[in-house]
């Protein structure tokens, strides 16, 4: 009998994500779908929304290269851009769209346009403008500069003009509205499309909204705000109680014998384990939900497995079901549990199997 633990991904959930966050922003959508789709597989998470996305993005040319190999044409954006002239040629060879955030960059797309033998299909260029998170991205005293070297290219076809946010999960601090302000003011007038909006963009700054939108964790249906949207979970980690034991008044349970029972407890043992991805510090109380019951984790989370407290769940014994996180127990939640974000908790995710479910007829 195989293991009972696995992810269920369900892709109508990703579409629904996706044409809300569409609908929201208007405009176009790039579909995130960098570091495996964040744990939720890469390959097909872009076929399901293969039909409706506008286009994909990805972080390096080897995730967008995976794409195009297993037959995904739309446009990829590689967010973190060239890397050097073999990536640079990866990119021409397969059409992929690619950032350019500093001046080196630009260089290789120089160098790309003389050593071509003969010149190959204009490339789709975003020029990643720093408006104020000071991490990648030109200043924006520099984007005519960039933008005129990069027109100068005839190798380089469109231009559209990114930034990207730093607080925007903060609905109620201005930084966001600076940036967006800095932005306008630097890039008033330079042709070319724009892109602002990550996914806290789209469900919290209107006024970001742009040509192009970059939802990313919200096609996963965790919320990055505080303001609860109509977001469907797509990722269920699950699993099932393997045995039962019994915990008396006093008695310590599990690595460290941090928890011990104040009362006379069930206890089920969960093939769960941080080396499937759960977190190893979720403290003794983090919800889980065992056959849609409420209850909670008790002692401490060990790699192959975890422990439940069964002692008010008098039906729940071997074989009952147990969500670690889905659609009755948050991911949100887990990841303040243990200080963590949800991105870091899905991608995490390992070792168990993805089941696909509500998979759409294309």
């Amino acid at each position: 009998m195989a293991r009972p633990s696995q992810a269920l991904i369900d892709l109508a959930a990703l579409r629904h994500n996706y044409l809300l966050a569409r609908q929201m922003h208007g405009g176009r959508a790039l579909a995130v779908i960098k570091a495996n789709a964040y744990g939720h597989g890469a390959v097909r998470c872009a076929a399901a929304l293969s039909d409706v996305a506008d286009g994909f993005a990805v972080a390096f040319v080897e995730e967008a290269v995976a794409l195009r190999q297993a037959g995904i044409t739309q446009p990829i954006l590689v967010l973190e851009g060239a890397f050097d002239a073999e990536d640079m040629a990866a990119i021409q060879a397969h059409a992929l769209w690619t950032v350019v955030h500093q001046a080196s960059q630009i260089t290789l797309l120089e160098r790309a346009l003389r050593d071509q033998a003969s010149p190959g299909n204009p490339l789709a260029v975003w020029l990643k403008l720093d408006s104020g998170m000071r991490r990648a991205g030109f200043p924006l005293a520099e984007a005519s500069a960039a933008h005129k070297r990069l027109q100068a290219c005839t190798n380089v076809a469109d231009i559209t003009l990114m930034s990207h946010f730093a607080r925007a999960d903060e609905p109620d601090v201005d930084a966001t509205a600076r940036q967006i302000a800095d932005f306008d003011r630097a890039t008033a007038h330079l042709p070319g499309a724009h892109s602002l909006c990550n996914s806290a963009g789209v469900l919290c700054w209107p006024a970001a909204r742009r040509d192009w939108a970059r939802p990313g964790i919200l096609l996963y249906g965790a919320d990055p705000t505080p303001i609860k949207h109509k977001l469907q979970p797509v990722m269920t980690l699950q699993s099932e109680v393997f045995a039962v034991r019994e915990l008396k008044a006093g008695e310590a349970l599990g690595y460290g014998g941090g928890f011990k029972a104040d009362r006379d407890m069930r206890i089920g043992l969960v093939a769960m384990g941080y080396a499937d991805g759960y977190p190893r510090t979720a403290p003794a109380g983090t919800p889980v939900a065992v056959d849609g019951q409420l209850t909670r984790l008790v002692g401490r989370v060990s790699m192959d497995m975890l422990t439940v407290d069964l002692s008010d769940l008098p039906p729940a014994g071997a074989g009952s079901r147990i969500e670690l996180w889905g659609k009755q127990v948050s991911v949100n939640d887990v990841a303040g549990r243990v200080g963590t974000i949800a991105y870091e908790l899905l991608c995490n995710v390992k070792r168990v199997p993805l089941v696909y479910v509500n998979q759409p007829s294309l």
